[in-house]
């Protein structure tokens, strides 16, 4: 009797700590690209060289080889071990060198 008490407390032990997560698969985050700042991003105006472009948003994750540099590819993607991704893509275009033109997909899921 002893012993059945025993293995009910010892079952019931371990089956709280699998419900606890305490045995769960650990996922970790995984984070690629360029994190862009808002705040970055906003300073980057039209007219702008390509070399205080680089000073604000870093190296480029992307550069076309066919479009030479005339447009820079800002990606970043961010997935937390147990949440929801996110992604963001900025687009900077050049023309002569000078900041032409900027798109910019903001935060999304």
């Amino acid at each position: 009797m002893a012993r059945l008490i025993l293995y009910s407390i010892l079952i019931g032990g371990l089956l709280q700590g699998c419900g606890s997560g305490l045995l769960s698969v650990h996922r970790p985050d995984v984070q690629q690209g360029n994190a862009i700042e808002e705040s970055r991003l906003e300073q980057v105006q039209v007219g702008m060289t390509q070399r205080q472009v680089r000073f604000l948003l870093g190296e480029p994750v992307l550069r076309d080889p066919f479009q030479g540099e005339s447009r820079w590819d800002y990606v970043y993607y961010h997935r937390p071990g147990n949440g929801t991704a996110v992604h963001r893509r900025a687009i900077i275009f050049f023309e002569g060198g000078l900041v032409s033109g900027i798109e910019d997909s903001g935060l999304r899921e």
